[in-house]
């Protein structure tokens, strides 16, 4: 890896443009070589980065040299990226949501979305990435388990085997039974059944995975016919199964996934979150729940699918 020079000097007077420049280059996760030179990994972007700021100080009367740093060793220069301060801070704001879990889980789950974004954040620019990022990320993780364990309980654990591909004509009017009070991944496979795999579909909702019926068919459960595998939370393996594959679904699987066992965090995570937070905390019978979910989620995919032909058009 190759690094860029940024060199600069800009008149006293103009401390606006000093502090934007060096907002700029903090956000960037640019180095400090000294006073006025800073170093970022050779990429593209990073050039694009380095002479817009030298085009922005040579307006401001000052001068700037973007310069190309050749390296043999770049142990020399990665202490200067080192961000393992900044991940010792965050693993210490970890365990005082861990704490706060205890009592106040809503707000626990609201501060650790925000603590994995600040972390998501970090990880774009630790360009020597080593044990601290790996410790926190796994931190993370098991927080992230603990704290859907608490407000979900008796989760499914994943297992591993072949997703079988099936027949979508053979599902038709079947009676679907998931564990009562449904949270994220359960109520997503509900809509998900509901609208793509079997619209005559009637629900049952099981104080324990032991009341399923013979003729039902259960998901999201140790033992259901639908549930963890591989990896994959219960409405991706159902995407799977029945070879669902539309943008608009894999983009919201991606975020059920990571609201049911954590991962990286989509942006719509944590509004989602919020949204059926509210939901399942003022609905207390499981069918009225799952019908106001509903429409919850066909927003979502129609919002998602804004953006698929968005992003086509640009």
């Amino acid at each position: 890896m190759n690094l860029l020079l940024l060199i600069l000097t800009l008149p006293a007077q103009n401390a606006t443009v000093r502090m934007r420049i060096w907002r700029t280059l903090k956000a960037a996760g640019a180095a400090v070589l000294r006073d006025g030179a800073y170093l970022l990994p050779a990429r593209p972007q990073h050039q694009q980065l380095f002479d817009s700021l030298a085009q922005d100080v040579s307006s401001n009367d000052g001068t700037a040299y973007v310069l190309a740093v050749n390296t043999e060793n770049l142990t020399l220069y990665s202490s200067l990226f080192d961000r393992s301060d900044t991940y010792a801070s965050l693993l210490a704001e970890l365990q005082q949501i861990k704490a706060l879990s205890q009592h106040a889980l809503a707000e626990a789950l609201r501060q650790l979305r925000k603590l994995r974004k600040h972390f998501s954040a970090v990880v774009a620019i630790d360009f020597f990435p080593g044990e601290a990022q790996l410790q926190l990320q796994q931190a993370l993780q098991d927080l992230e388990l603990q704290l859907n364990r608490q407000l979900s309980p008796d989760e499914p654990q994943t297992g591993t085997g072949l997703i079988p591909r099936l027949d979508i004509n053979r599902y038709r009017g079947c009676l679907w039974a998931t564990r009562k009070r449904p949270w994220v991944d359960r109520l997503a496979s509900a809509w998900l059944i509901k609208r793509f795999i079997d619209r005559d579909a009637r629900f049952i909702w099981l104080a324990v995975p032991e009341d399923c019926p013979a003729d039902a068919l259960g998901f999201d459960f140790d033992g259901a016919a639908f549930t963890h595998i591989n990896g994959k939370v219960t409405f991706e393996v159902l995407l799977e199964s029945f070879s669902l594959a539309q943008p608009g679904l894999q983009r919201l699987a991606g975020v059920v996934h990571f609201l049911d066992v954590g991962g990286i965090q989509p942006a719509e995570a944590s509004g989602l979150e919020q949204i059926l937070w509210g939901l399942r905390n003022s609905i207390d019978d499981d069918d009225q729940l799952i019908t106001a979910s509903y429409a919850v989620f066909d927003a979502i995919l129609v919002a998602f699918a804004d953006k698929e032909n968005n992003e086509r058009e640009q």
